[in-house]
């Protein structure tokens, strides 16, 4: 699995090119963590969110179990993956699955999580850091990394057998981090970090244990169900959307495991973080910052509706639609109605939530910019990466320019939301004009997307 990984990946973008995307990683965490320290922000708070969202990164991984299934039920046409080849090869499924999660590990901790470790090297130097204490943190993360692609395939096992206990399961991980957010967080590598200890590592290991071990051993691949008869019913009920190209990906993502559902968890993760860092900041004294919620909300939902794009694409080959009496630009018209239908109502839902946490009228501020946002990270992605956005994942240059172009529109608008309280006015100008910027420049990119891959097509054919 391992040398297919890296003869696919660097197949796909060049030996250089994919060589050099932990450089370029290392070198990004390490301007983020130079400019967050510049401001103000403790090291604690920064470590604390390169968790949340390592875990974050685990859960995506993990998903491979949701994929799996989909692969094995048909849902997904002819796509073969060498996890779920247990059927054909002389290897047990919870062999491979077991395989699978070890080489991710190794794959990941190689070419992200290292790269992020050495970004914290430039804070050693500073005096903020010992080397003993990145070291820790590596590890650390890297076990973080673990938990949660372990967490993510236990659930997709579990759902395999009982949807009902599936949610039961969530809510009590949910309740445990609401009442006894404490109790949660000393059963995780995150207490090995913040308390290095004979104890800590014993207590920080037992959810990781438990969900590494368990999830191969949950995961049951599922018999033809309900799904594939029901494609036709959900088809005709998503036409009235748009066309045939917009209901398309959405019987795809609805037909899928995890339904909507994998939106909204996408979204969730990405809120959960911002509530938290925003909670963090108005209770640091030191800082006497009150951040907009509107704007950060708006913001770090707009940017998370990337992974909502993957779902959208992840049957797709462009070669596919050359068959059919349809432009590109009619796929990709379709591709973003879909889009809009999925991510809109979850990212409003969570600003109505927001409102509940942080409330003020100014939340408002993140109805308007959250929309626009997404319309750009749409725009944006469709041109970069046409139907293949995990291109991003390896191609260094093409990760480095839509990073830039990320950045470009999110910095500004999380310094609007930090000076909010200072200059309310300048601030909710600021973000609502780049935000309609934002939205306008999208909507020109995704209206060219269409004729850019179209003309991509019939060079390369």
């Amino acid at each position: 699995m391992l040398a297919e990984e890296f003869r696919m990946h660097s197949r796909l973008f060049g030996s250089r090119r994919f060589a050099l995307f932990p450089l370029f990683t290392a070198a990004l965490v390490g301007v983020g963590v130079w400019l967050l320290a510049g401001t103000g922000t403790s090291l604690d708070r920064i470590v604390g969110g390169l968790f949340a969202l390592v875990l974050f990164m685990g859960f995506q991984v993990g998903t491979i179990g949701l994929v799996g299934r989909d692969a094995i039920r048909d849902v997904i046409g002819d796509m073969t993956l060498l996890v779920f080849s247990a059927r054909t090869l002389p290897v047990s499924r919870r062999r491979l699955l077991f395989v699978f999660l070890f080489k991710d590990l190794l794959y990941y901790v190689v070419l992200f999580l290292t790269p992020i470790a050495v970004g914290f090297l430039p804070v050693v130097v500073d005096g903020g850091f010992t080397a003993g204490e990145v070291a820790l943190l590596w590890v650390t993360v890297a076990a973080t990394f673990a938990l949660g692609a372990g967490t993510s395939l236990a659930l997709a096992g579990i759902a395999t057998r009982s949807r009902l206990a599936v949610v039961g399961v969530v809510a009590a991980i949910a309740a445990g981090l609401t009442l006894e957010p404490d109790l949660v967080l000393s059963l995780s590598p995150y207490a090995l970090y913040a308390d290095p200890s004979a104890t800590t590592l014993l207590s920080g290991s037992g959810l990781l244990v438990v969900a590494v071990v368990s999830g191969p051993l949950l995961f049951r691949p599922p018999t033809r169900d309900r799904a594939q008869r029901a494609g036709d019913d959900r088809y005709r009920q998503f036409h009235r959307f748009g066309d045939g190209l917009t209901a398309r990906p959405l019987v795809e993502v609805t037909r899928s495991s995890g339904s909507v559902w994998k939106v909204a968890l996408s979204l969730g993760v990405l809120f959960g973080v911002a509530a938290l860092l925003l909670a963090s900041l108005t209770a640091e004294t030191a800082l006497a910052i009150d951040p907009s919620a509107g704007i950060a909300f708006g913001t770090l939902l707009g940017l998370g509706t990337f992974t909502t794009y993957n779902w959208v694409t992840q049957n797709d080959d462009s070669r596919e639609y050359l068959r059919y009496p349809e432009s590109m630009g009619a796929v990709f018209a379709g591709k973003r109605r879909a889009f809009l239908v999925l991510s809109l109502p979850v990212g409003l839902v969570y600003l109505a939530l927001a409102g509940v946490l942080f409330p003020g009228i100014e939340l408002l501020l993140g109805v308007v910019v959250f929309p626009l946002l997404s319309l750009y990270v749409f725009g944006l992605t469709a041109y970069l990466t046409g139907l293949s956005p995990n291109e991003l994942l390896f191609n260094t240059p093409l990760f480095a320019i839509y990073s830039a172009g990320l950045m470009f529109v999110a910095i500004p608008l999380l310094i609007s939301a930090l000076a909010f309280d200072e200059w309310p006015l300048i601030a909710a100008g600021l973000s609502l004009g780049l935000a309609v910027v934002a939205g306008l420049v999208g909507f020109v990119l995704a209206r060219r997307t269409g004729p850019r891959w179209h003309e991509r097509l019939r060079a390369e054919a």
